[in-house]
C-alpha cells in the first residue's frame, strides 16, 4: 500500500492557542510572511529536479522503475562520497518516487543493537529506512543488520546466561538507504548487501552554476549575468558549499539594499568572508603561506604543519587537505607536504632556486 511522507510542518499546521505571553509566538515554527520553514525548501523532491549528477540519475531512475514495475519494494542502496554532494537529499527523493514514508537516523546515534532491533521492528512494509555515516555503526549492530537486510527478520534475545534462547522476529520487507563517506571503512559483508550502490562526484562549475540558479529562485535572489559563475568558482565543486556561499550573498544583498547581485557584489561580500576565487578559505592559506614562507616550499611534516598555523593535526588534515590535494596547491610525500608551483603561483610569492628543485616532484 502506497503511502505518503509526513513532514514536520504538519504537526504545526494550528497557531498557538491559551498562550499568555506574546513572546511564545516567536517560537512557532509556522512560517512567517514568505520565509521558508528551512533551508529544507532547497532541496528537490523528485529525482528530476535533482542537478548533476547525469550517470548516477540515470541508472537510479531505471532501479526505481524496475521496482515499481515489479511492484516490490527496491533492493538496498548505498550512496557514497563527500560531504555535501547530495546523499541525503537523493535518500529523500528515493522515498518521495516511491510513495512510502522514511525513516532517519544515522550510525553515531545507535548506541546498541537494541537501538537498531527496535528501529527495525517498527518499520511497516516498503518502509525506507535510511542510516546516515552507516560505516560508524557499532559492530553487533552491524551483525544484526546483516540478518534483517538479508533475511528481514531480527533474533531477539530472551533472558540471560544458560537460560537464554533467541526467538526470531520476522520483519516485512524494506528498504535501507545507507550514506557513507568512507567507504573503505564499511565492512565486506555489510557492503556486499547492498545491491545498488552509487558513487557521487565533486560537480563541475557548470552544474554548479545550474543548481545556485535555481536555488537563487527559491530563496527570492536575482543574480545577474555571471553571479552564479562566481559563486560556483568558489564551491569546492559542493552543492552544500554554493548554497551556504549563496546565503551569505543574499546576507549582503539585503544589508546593502540590492535588487539584484552582480558579479562585483558576489566578490565583495565573499571577500569579506575571506574566500579566495580558488574557493580557498582563511584556513587553507594559511596552510599554503605556512609551507611557502616557513619552510620554503616544503616538505613538512603534519604536526609541525598543524602547530604553525594554530589547528589540529587532524583538522587539517581532513578539512583542508583533501581540497588542496585536489585541485593541485599541495602533494602528499614520504617526507611530508610539499607546495606545488599552482600554490606559489596562487599566494603571489617567487619561488627561490632550491623551492624549484623540491616542486620538481609536482
Amino acid at each position: 500500500m502506497k503511502r505518503t511522507i509526513m513532514t514536520n510542518t504538519d504537526t504545526f499546521e494550528q497557531p498557538n492557542t491559551g498562550a499568555n505571553e506574546e513572546s511564545l509566538r516567536m517560537v512557532s515554527a509556522a512560517p512567517v510572511g514568505n520565509e521558508p520553514v528551512s533551508d529544507e525548501e532547497l532541496r528537490p523532491h523528485i529525482l528530476k529536479g535533482f542537478i548533476g549528477q547525469p550517470r548516477l540519475k540515470a541508472q537510479l531512475q531505471l532501479f526505481l522503475d524496475a521496482a515499481r514495475k515489479r511492484d516490490v519494494p527496491p533492493d538496498h542502496i548505498l550512496l557514497a562520497g563527500p560531504p555535501g554532494l547530495g546523499k541525503t537529499t537523493l535518500a529523500m527523493i528515493v522515498a518521495n518516487e516511491l510513495e512510502v514514508p522514511i525513516r532517519v537516523t544515522s550510525g553515531p546515534a545507535i548506541q546498541h543493537a537494541g537501538d537498531l532491533a527496535s528501529i527495525l521492528s517498527s518499520l511497516d512494509a516498503g518502509e525506507v529506512l535510511f542510516i546516515d555515516e552507516i560505516h560508524r555503526l557499532p559492530r553487533a549492530a552491524e551483525e544484526l543488520l546483516y540478518i534483517a537486510m538479508e533475511d528481514f527478520r531480527v533474533d531477539v534475545m530472551v533472558g540471560k546466561g544458560p537460560g537464554a534462547s533467541s526467538i526470531p522476529l520476522t520483519l516485512p520487507r524494506f528498504t535501507v538507504i545507507g550514506a557513507t563517506t568512507r567507504e573503505g571503512m564499511l565492512p565486506s559483508p555489510l557492503r556486499a548487501r547492498f545491491g545498488f550502490t552509487a558513487h557521487l562526484d565533486f560537480y563541475p562549475h557548470e552544474e554548479l552554476e545550474k543548481l545556485i540558479e535555481r536555488s537563487s529562485a527559491v530563496l527570492g535572489i536575482q543574480l545577474e549575468d555571471g553571479a552564479a559563475r562566481q559563486l560556483a568558482m568558489r564551491s569546492r565543486g559542493t552543492p552544500r558549499i554554493a548554497n551556504r556561499l549563496l546565503r551569505r550573498v543574499r546576507d549582503w544583498a539585503i544589508v546593502h539594499d540590492l535588487e539584484s547581485v552582480r558579479p562585483d557584489d558576489v566578490k565583495e561580500a565573499l571577500a569579506l568572508y575571506q574566500i579566495d576565487t580558488e574557493g580557498l578559505d582563511r584556513l587553507d592559506i594559511a596552510v599554503l603561506k605556512a609551507i611557502v614562507t616557513n619552510f620554503n616550499g616544503g616538505p613538512v611534516g603534519l604536526n609541525n604543519l598543524a602547530a604553525m598555523v594554530g589547528e589540529e593535526s587532524e583538522t587539517v588534515e581532513t578539512v583542508c587537505e583533501p581540497y588542496l590535494v585536489r585541485e593541485g596547491f599541495l602533494i602528499r610525500t614520504p617526507k611530508g607536504r610539499v607546495a606545488t608551483r599552482k600554490a606559489w603561483e596562487h599566494l603571489g610569492i617567487t619561488p627561490d632556486e632550491s623551492a624549484y628543485d623540491v616542486n620538481e616532484m609536482s
